[in-house]
């Protein structure tokens, strides 16, 4: 196999049971959105439930409709809301995060239509400015609790903007924000504020229900910090060819790497369709037989050069793999050298890569 992602079940589980006794007695969650951060939702979602974990969240309503055949007894949260789909959610015993007072109105209205009390989240902006509830919106609910009528609220939620800045002022103004926003809306309901870097923050922003995603996947909540995740990816690819280079040779596409003196480059079959980000060209590092090799020139589309010149000679061969992301070389090291953060990382990875789960019921 030219590129290898292995995921270690077990790792993902041991990082949500981390979690969960860390917040306790508030719910550890997980979010699984966007096909498990690009792991495989129908391996890890799972694995999550065998080990207690009973609320999911997933960003749209396909992504909740793949997760009910997975986890048939699991509360599915859909953080896009209805989206037009309340047929489709309520079928499927999916609960719509209502992001607006149009959304509220809505499922409001598909509640009447089939005269039920439909279960839904509460999303309140308290600074994100992205989705969730505005000011006028909120202070219209907190008013007129008849906009709620037919709707069971089940918890009411917000998002940290700066998490991961420890010492941002702007997560202590969310969290006064959020609590007096919550405190004032006419429902009994449980309330979740803290993502991956946000549990991290302390004990007053758990409240009842936390919402971890990147964590469970190894990345680091902590970026100043050492990462108290378990590492769960392994990226690795074959190397297609080795090089003896001398100057005046140059590297790959527009000819950005100039050979300075002789040595070799290792050829890996690994690009930028791979998700192995274009920006790593002269920047990324890789690891070949516990050393750290630099990429050299562009990363192409499917293939990477490695400058292998300070392994011995002949060390080194077609057939051997290089460490793209592994215990020498974690996502957020990886991340750092594209210039981006572990998120892309891991979300872009490439179906072109041979899946190997380990742990767990693999």
């Amino acid at each position: 196999m030219l590129l290898e992602l292995t995921v270690d079940l077990d790792a993902i589980v041991a990082n949500w049971r981390m979690l969960h006794r860390m917040v306790a007695p508030a719910e550890c969650a997980a979010v699984v959105k966007a096909n498990a951060y690009g792991l495989g939702v129908e391996r890890v979602a799972p694995e999550l439930a065998a080990a207690g974990c009973a609320t999911f969240f997933v960003a749209t309503i396909d992504e909740g409709l793949q997760l009910r055949g997975l986890v048939p007894d699991a509360a599915i949260a859909v953080l896009a809301g209805p989206a037009g789909a309340e047929a489709e959610a309520e079928s499927a015993n999916l609960i719509p995060v209502l992001n607006s007072l149009e959304q509220v109105i809505a499922w409001g209205a598909w509640a009447a239509r089939r005269a039920k009390m439909l279960p839904a989240l509460l999303h309140l902006d308290t600074g994100m400015t992205r989705l969730g509830l505005e000011g006028t919106e909120i202070e219209r609910l907190a008013a007129d609790p008849a906009l709620l009528a037919g709707i069971r609220p089940l918890v009411v939620m917000s998002h940290f903007a700066c998490a991961d800045e420890a010492g941002n002022a702007m997560n202590d103004r969310q969290v006064e924000r959020f609590t007096r926003l919550a405190a004032g809306l006419p429902v009994a309901a449980r309330r979740s504020l803290a993502a991956s870097s946000g549990i991290f923050l302390g004990r007053h922003t758990h409240f009842d229900l936390v919402r971890p995603g990147a964590a469970l996947y190894g990345l680091n909540p902590l970026p100043s910090a050492t990462n108290p995740m378990a590492p769960v990816v392994r990226l690795t690819a074959e190397i297609l060819q080795v090089r003896d280079v001398d100057t005046p040779m140059t590297v790959g596409y527009g000819a950005s790497h100039r050979v300075a003196q002789p040595g070799r480059t290792a050829t890996a079959a690994v690009g930028y369709a791979d998700g192995y980000l274009r920006s790593l060209g002269n920047r990324g590092y890789g690891i070949i037989k516990g050393e750290r090799v630099p990429v050299v020139g562009r990363i192409s589309m499917d293939l990477t050069c490695f400058d292998v010149s300070a392994l011995p000679a002949g060390s080194v061969a077609p057939g051997d793999r290089v460490e793209l992301i592994g215990p020498g070389h974690g996502i957020d090291d990886l991340a750092a050298e594209a210039g981006t953060i572990g998120y892309e990382i891991l979300t872009s990875l490439s179906h072109r890569a041979t899946r190997r789960f380990v742990g767990g019921a693999a």
